[in-house]
């Protein structure tokens, strides 16, 4: 099995979890992506935890976030956890003016389940293509999915809030898996980067 590389973008936020996490898969390079140069060497991204409206920001002025736009419409798999998700959605609730990447039908809701003092965890179940996933649920100023088109699965819900969701070969989650010692959700992207650059 040939090793692949997935980027985790790191100009702000928690990526270095997500690199943690990632180094305990077989196979896998996982690479801090800050740049366009950065972005060309990988196979997939994840987009962390953090602020959104930071990041996007960042992304606008470095030009970054145009490329990570064209390397996902060119099929590139991306994964976004928390402010990761409020930058895939097209829209997000009561921030039509909020800038985002504007891959994913769906609509964010911002800071959801209340503030940072309102975090929580929580047994989920997440219901991918590969099978059903128990996760522990990591909820830090989570978001969730207030609306979503026809053309997005919807894996997993809390409290009949949607909070994990998968397009094509875009997948997000409102939690952090990255927070816990359970790989699961992360092998499941690099599944689908695998199958990603298979297809090429």
């Amino acid at each position: 099995m040939a090793d692949i590389s997935i980027g985790v973008l790191a100009v702000q936020g928690d990526f270095h979890a997500h690199i943690k996490m990632l180094q305990t898969l077989p196979g896998v390079n996982a690479l801090e992506v800050r740049t366009q140069q950065d972005l060309e060497s990988v196979d997939g991204l994840v987009l962390p935890g953090g602020e959104s409206t930071t990041i996007i920001k960042l992304l606008t002025i470095s030009g970054l976030g145009q490329a990570i736009i064209q390397r996902a419409q060119q099929g590139m798999p991306v994964y976004g956890t928390c402010a990761g998700l409020i930058l895939l959605a097209k829209q997000v609730n009561e921030r039509p003016d909020q800038p985002t990447l504007n891959l994913m039908d769906i609509c964010a809701a911002r800071n959801a389940f209340g503030r940072q003092v309102d975090s929580f965890e929580t047994d989920l179940v997440v219901d991918t293509a590969d099978g059903s996933i128990p996760v522990r649920g990591v909820f830090i100023r989570a978001p969730f999915v207030a609306h979503y088109e026809p053309a997005v699965k919807v894996l997993a819900t809390y409290r009949d809030r949607v909070v994990a969701v998968q397009q094509g070969r875009l997948l997000a989650t409102a939690f952090h898996p990255e927070l816990t010692t359970n790989n699961a959700i992360h092998q499941y992207f690099v599944g689908m980067v695998r199958r990603s650059v298979e297809q090429v």
